[in-house]
């Protein structure tokens, strides 16, 4: 297999969104944003995460994907309702038809807000009808799970990876 180049996003908490709408032959991080989008076969989308929530998004008809990193401040600020919007505007994406996936993410008790529940809220808003929540809570399995809360910011980071083939 071909090796594809690997985009990530800085993750600065915030609510932007980077488009990649043409090929890219190398890999890169982009500045100042907490996801990514794309309608590109053969790129990864990367995100870091160690309590946040990598959320998947998949547009199986355009298709086009996005990848996009949600912690407390990212969801109040909106950033998977974002990316939903931004994948509309550029690709064509239809919310129904969109596939969202939650990956394992802090969760009450051991975070005071449960910002997974308030992703698939926004989700819902906005039209979405599959919406899958791993339901993991990383502080609770730190045996396979990197927390930085639970291990007090002593820990890893994984890398949730996406592409088109």
């Amino acid at each position: 297999m071909e090796s594809w180049p690997l985009l990530t996003a800085e993750q600065v908490h915030g609510n932007k969104i980077t488009i990649v709408d043409r090929p890219v032959g190398v890999g890169r991080q982009f500045a100042g944003c907490d996801g990514i989008i794309t309608n590109q076969r053969k790129i990864l989308l990367g995100i870091h995460v160690a309590d946040c929530c990598a959320v998947y998004i998949v547009d199986p008809k355009t298709p086009a994907i996005g990848l996009v990193h949600s912690g407390r401040k990212g969801t109040e600020l909106g950033v998977v309702s974002n990316a939903i919007t931004q994948m509309s505007a550029r690709f064509g994406s239809r919310p129904p038809d969109l596939i969202v996936q939650l990956s394992p993410c802090i969760c009450p008790p051991h975070y005071e807000i449960d910002f997974a529940a308030k992703i698939i809220e926004q989700c819902r808003a906005q039209g979405m009808r599959k919406i899958h929540d791993s339901g993991v809570c990383t502080a609770c399995h730190v045996d396979r799970y990197y927390s930085y809360r639970a291990e007090k910011g002593r820990t890893g980071r994984m890398l949730a990876l996406l592409g088109l083939e």
